[in-house]
């Protein structure tokens, strides 16, 4: 660790591929950091440490601090920071578990997809407790406490916030990339544009997002879902901006100003080669046979705020409802998968085409 960089003590909530990429790496950076993790896999975390493939490289975090409760990991404090990373659909029974404890914790970092985690966790903590995080590196997890680095981006950290300069400091000596935003509502709904991109599709399909935006239909359903949340920014008055490792602003205005000869054929590269090994996470989540999906947090936060702002979202609409009756089990998952013309006429059906 940089002599000018103040070791930190760290609460991080789990050893999921964020929770492991993240905290491991500020681990081995000479953070103190204590995880909290579930007690049947705490004794292998121990034995093995946390593994983490950086830059080629193998890297252990070896006898990692653990805790089976939010009460004794707070026993091991005090903690200057904490991270989340949990899925969006667990925030709310999260931050109802931290209310009797918001005194205690100190400022969390979000680091969770989709743009209405951190309103969540202020109304418990307050506002002033809640730091807008992003991870843009392609992270794939191994196994519990496992992870491996498939594309280094960065991150971003709101820098609306005392500590924020802090945390910064702090990700760029661990590796992490990290750059500050001014605008943590920009960055978070950016973030969550490119999370749009062949996610609830390819979920839908059983369909990798390349192959999907090769489908000259399905290519032109992506690119009107993603002008929907283009539309529903503009609205909100929320800026598109740059993310680490991420020209966000070029994909924008790749989406909204080149004809679909030009466009689609670079952005199947872009989408195809950019992700990795990684498969989306709807798609991760769905193959493990988890009965929730994020997409009501993303797709659905399109939704749910296009409403508010008086922007219709149809394709949103469409993604979020024909992925939440699979993930019930209302629609086998064969019914559309690897049937792309049965979505796109469900899509003509929908808007009256």
């Amino acid at each position: 660790m940089p002599a000018e960089t103040n070791p930190l003590s760290i609460l991080c909530f789990g050893a999921g591929a964020i929770g492991t990429y993240i905290g491991g790496s500020l681990a081995l950076s000479g953070h103190r950091v204590v995880f909290i993790e579930r007690p049947d896999v705490i004794p292998e975390l121990r034995e093995r440490g946390l593994r983490l493939r950086l830059n080629g490289e193998e890297r252990v975090v070896g006898a990692p601090r653990m805790a089976t409760s939010l009460d004794e990991a707070l026993g091991q404090g005090p903690f200057d920071t904490a991270l989340l990373a949990v899925k969006s659909f667990d925030t709310a029974a999260l931050a109802e578990s931290l209310a009797p404890y918001a005194v205690a914790l100190p400022p969390v970092l979000s680091l969770q997809n989709g743009v209405e985690n951190e309103a969540a966790l202020a109304k418990v903590l307050g506002k002033e407790r809640v730091i807008a995080g992003t991870v843009t590196t392609a992270v794939s997890r191994r196994g519990v406490g496992d992870v491996a680095v498939e594309k280094l981006r960065g991150t971003g950290i709101g820098s609306n916030h005392l500590l924020s300069p802090v945390l910064v400091n702090a990700f760029n000596a661990a590796g992490l990339k990290a750059q500050a935003f001014n605008h943590p509502q920009g960055m978070k709904w950016s973030k969550m544009l490119t999370n749009l991109i062949g996610n609830a599709t390819s979920a839908i399909l059983d369909w990798p997002p390349g192959r999907i935006y090769a489908h000259p239909g399905l290519f032109r359903l992506e690119m009107e879902q993603l002008r929907e949340a283009l539309r529903v920014m503009r609205a909100l008055g929320y800026p598109v901006v740059n993310l680490p490792g991420t020209p966000v602003r070029l994909l924008a205005w790749a989406i909204w100003r080149l004809p679909a000869a030009v466009s689609r054929p670079l952005l199947v590269r872009a989408v195809g080669g950019g992700r990795g090994e990684k498969m989306p996470s709807f798609h991760v989540d769905l193959a493990m046979g988890r009965t929730r999906s994020e997409v009501g947090y993303l797709n659905g936060a399109v939704v749910r705020f296009g409403q508010q702002a008086g922007v219709p979202a149809p394709v949103n609409r469409l993604l979020t409802d024909t992925l939440e009756r699979i993930v019930r089990g209302e629609i086998p998952r064969a019914e559309f998968a690897g049937q792309p013309e049965k979505l796109l006429a469900l899509w003509r059906q929908s808007s009256g085409r």
